[in-house]
This record gives C-alpha cells, sequence and structure tokens, in this order.
C-alpha cells in the first residue's frame, strides 16, 4: 500500500451535520458512476431525509475525487463544480476504441514504429490553452433530454456540438509504449478521452485511455478523501448506537 493510499485509509471523521450542510471528499472507486457514491452515501444516511449531490461526475471507468454536498450546502454544487481540475492517467496508442476509453474495445489499430518520444511530448502543444473538442459520443451529455451513451449503444449517430475549454496543463510524464502516462489541469467540462483521442489522431495514429484519477478539483485533494466504505461503516455505527438519554440527573 502506497502512502497515499494508507492515508486515505486512516481518515477520522468529524461530528456531522448532514442536513446544515457538508461538503465530502470521497475516493470514486472503479466501475461505480458518481450516482452509485451518491446513492450509496443517501441511503446510508437514512431514515434522515438529506438531500445528497456530486459537484462533477466522474466515468465509471475513473476514480478519484468526487465531491459529495449535502444538505443546504447542495446550493453551492455549481460553484464547486465549476473550478479547475486536475488528472493523472495513461493513455494507449497505437489503437483507438469508439467509446475512447476501456468500455469499448479496439476497432482499429496503427502501427507504432517511427513514433518518437519527441514527437510525443510535442504533440501536447496544440492541446495546451484554450481549445475545442467534440463531447465523446459514449458520455453523459444530454441531446434531446436522452443521455449521449443510450443513443450510442443503439448504435445511433448523433451530431455533437464543439465545446471550448481550458487546459492549462499537459504534462507527458512517463513513455513505455505503447503506454504513455500524463498529468492534465483543466477547466470545467473538459473530457479527458476526447483530449487523448484528439492527441492520438494529432499523431497520426491512435490513442485512448486506459487509467484515470482525478486528484484535484479547486482548492480539495484527492489526499484528503474518504474511501466509500469506510465513510459508509462510519455511518452505520453511529445508528447503532444508543440515543443519549434525556432523563433528568440526580
Amino acid at each position: 500500500m502506497t502512502e497515499s493510499e494508507n492515508n486515505l485509509n486512516t481518515k477520522t471523521f468529524p461530528d456531522f451535520n448532514f442536513a446544515e450542510g457538508e461538503l465530502l471528499l470521497i475516493n470514486k472507486p472503479y466501475q461505480w458512476t458518481s450516482f452509485d457514491v451518491v446513492g450509496k452515501i443517501r441511503n446510508s444516511l437514512k431514515p434522515l431525509k438529506v438531500k445528497v449531490g456530486h459537484a462533477g461526475t466522474l466515468d465509471p471507468l475513473a476514480t478519484g475525487l468526487l465531491i459529495l454536498c449535502t444538505g443546504k450546502l447542495t446550493k453551492q454544487i455549481d460553484t464547486f463544480q465549476a473550478e479547475e481540475k486536475e488528472y493523472t492517467g495513461t493513455m494507449v496508442l497505437g489503437a483507438s476504441t469508439p467509446s475512447f476509453d476501456m468500455e469499448t474495445v479496439v476497432d482499429q489499430e496503427y502501427p507504432l514504429e517511427g513514433l518518437t518520444e519527441e514527437a510525443i511530448y510535442a504533440a501536447t502543444a496544440p492541446f495546451t490553452g484554450d481549445i475545442q473538442q467534440y463531447p465523446p459520443a459514449h458520455s453523459a451529455v444530454k441531446v434531446n433530454g436522452e443521455r449521449l451513451y443510450v443513443k450510442a449503444r443503439r448504435g445511433e449517430e448523433t451530431e455533437l456540438r464543439l465545446r471550448f475549454v481550458t487546459v492549462s496543463t499537459f504534462e507527458i510524464t512517463r513513455i513505455a509504449l505503447p503506454e504513455v502516462d500524463f498529468r492534465i489541469v483543466c477547466s470545467k467540462g473538459t473530457y479527458i478521452r476526447s483530449l487523448i483521442s484528439d492527441f492520438g489522431k494529432h499523431l497520426n495514429n491512435g490513442a485512448y485511455l486506459s487509467v484515470l484519477t482525478r486528484t484535484r478539483s479547486g482548492n480539495f485533494l484527492l489526499e484528503n478523501a474518504y474511501e466509500v466504505a469506510d465513510l459508509v461503516a462510519h455511518l452505520r455505527s453511529k445508528k447503532e448506537l444508543p440515543a443519549p438519554s434525556t432523563a433528568p440527573q440526580i
């Protein structure tokens, strides 16, 4: 276990006031949806009728920092969601998938011969600053009230709209072809999957996302997040404690 993983597993819990409002930093597990996490926490708070929402969706295959707000603090979700994000991850060069990640199987392969480290490092420049990108066809973006991934799974094609986003940092941290590790700092609404797919096309090659972790949102850090299982166990243990006596002291 790494030091950061150990820190995640040794959090202490304050005296929460969920109705008034709590901001919870959660390490979203792999293959969980963001709504899975919200539902798990909401169910753990029953029979309290407390609003719970998240500030910024993470794809099921991504892990890392998910901000949850409860009670009156849910009114500030848009504020937290608008903050700058930081991600680390791994892309695979030499292949592409329809979803731009590992949700779907490889549909095309490309040769890696002649692809140099210098070219890979240089290819980050066009994707730094204010850029335009299309959301993945397999995404939670709604078109005419329906999620794109629902349409994609039916085999329907949908006209996608360009988005304007800002990427302040796109750093290559390791090259071990076909794998390339990266760190990205970007604005709200940036699709890392789309960025990686476009990165591969810029190299006249293919690329898809194999690992993604959100490490920061605004000033909130993954290293300060709770594990879902630990938080749920704590909330359930609080329910099992006897209620304080209201009898007068003699």
